[in-house]
């Protein structure tokens, strides 16, 4: 039997070599040094090895036992490597089945239509608030009260929303292994109504001309950079989204054209998007040029010109001139704002509004309408939406809204 000072000096030569224990068990040395227990035994009259482990995690106490296991296996008529690779393939195989994989599985195979940032948060959120619970376990055998009783721990801290997220989320990923064949049902279906609802909240916007007339003075007033006063003057005239408007870069956008063309990659569709610029928008685009035009984005952060503003310059900005960003008015809600003004107010079709909005319009046949879809009419829509801005930021034009109805 070999002892644990023979096994640690066993030096490497240029060839594999192996130092015997007994009753098939041996420590081979290979050139690189290092040392791999194998037991040599005989099935079905062939000569085969077994892979005990590596010299010094596994000792040569431990490889004489599982050499044993592997003896005792054999006695029983059965072919001890065949039965580990059995073994391995049942564990991949539960692996590959277990709520984490099917939910990351789920996840990387919607990532192509999805924001990076949104890929982030609901991997956070499977990851901080299920995993540690029922991820492990095959998706087949999780019961309709575990995955309850998981979602309740983030519900009894208070993150409604999340919770409600979180079950929204697990019937996908249950309805991804029941088309993958990991799983018969949706459990999560069978927890409908079993959590706290949510209270529907609306983004705070500024919906009524009067309203809008008023924001619209504001910022003309407002003394902060330039950056920010910029941003701020062309969020109403593109509603494009907060994420969108910030990220803005000059490669995008061709001034003598009056066009701002956003890639695929940087939408929520993941779909391009093609912005009419008014006269108005180029005017605001061409003040800020001479400042950040020799850089990459138009609204650089002040910090360093590789990255654009943070995504609270315009919320912090309207909290500065006195809005409040949690009731009456967001970022986003310049979207809202021209979303419902230009429906009700100033009579523009409703699909023409949607296309500007970058929301997922369908053709009669179900097919995404491309980025230049209605673009003439959408070019008239925005130039005559930002005179109406001006019209009626100078007291010329507000109409109540009721009237338009």
């Amino acid at each position: 039997m070999l002892t644990e000072l023979e096994c640690k000096n066993a030096a490497p030569k240029d060839k594999p070599y192996r130092l015997f224990d007994g009753g098939g068990l041996y420590l081979e040395i290979v050139p690189t040094g290092a040392k791999y227990w194998r037991l040599k035994y005989r099935y079905g009259g062939k000569e085969k090895r077994l892979a005990i482990g590596v010299y010094p995690t596994v000792t040569a106490r431990q490889a004489r036992e599982k050499a044993q296991e592997g003896k005792r296996t054999l006695s029983e008529g059965r072919d001890p490597s065949s039965e580990r690779r059995a073994h391995k393939l049942v564990a991949k195989v539960s692996a590959e089945s277990s709520f984490e994989a099917v939910a990351r599985e789920w996840l990387r195979r919607r990532t192509p239509t999805l924001t990076d940032k949104h890929v982030e948060r609901v991997l956070a959120r499977l990851v901080n608030n299920l995993f540690p619970w029922v991820g492990g376990k095959p998706i087949a055998d999780i019961s309709a009260p575990e995955l309850l009783s998981a979602l309740r721990r983030v519900e009894e801290r208070g993150a409604v929303h999340t919770a409600n997220r979180l079950l929204q989320y697990s019937g996908q990923i249950f309805r991804y292994g029941i088309a993958t064949g990991r799983c018969e049902r949706d459990i999560a279906a069978d927890l409908r109504g079993a959590l706290t609802q949510e209270k529907e909240k609306h983004r705070a916007a500024i919906t009524d001309p009067e309203g809008a007339a008023a924001l619209l003075r504001a910022i003309d007033g407002y003394h902060g950079s330039l950056i920010a006063r910029c941003a701020l003057r062309l969020a109403p005239l593109v509603f494009v989204r907060p994420g969108e408007l910030r990220h803005a870069e000059w490669a995008e956008i061709d001034l003598d054209r009056a066009e701002w063309n956003i890639p695929a990659e940087k939408m929520k569709m993941r779909l391009p998007h093609l912005v009419p610029l008014s006269l108005q928008s180029v005017a605001v685009l061409r003040e800020i040029h001479p400042l950040t035009g020799r850089g990459r984005y138009v609204f650089p952060s002040q910090r360093t010109a590789e990255r654009p503003v943070s995504d609270n310059t315009i919320n912090a900005s309207l909290r500065r001139m006195g809005f409040d960003t949690r009731e009456e008015m967001t970022a986003h809600g310049f979207r809202a704002m021209a979303r419902t003004i230009l429906d009700e107010v100033l009579g523009f079709r409703p699909d023409f509004i949607e296309h500007q909005l970058a929301h997922a319009v369908r053709d009669p046949n179900g097919r995404a309408y491309n980025r230049t879809a209605h673009l003439a009419e959408r070019r008239k829509m925005m130039q005559a939406w930002a005179d109406y801005l001006d019209r009626i930021k100078s007291g010329a034009d507000v109409i109540p809204i009721d009237r338009a109805a």
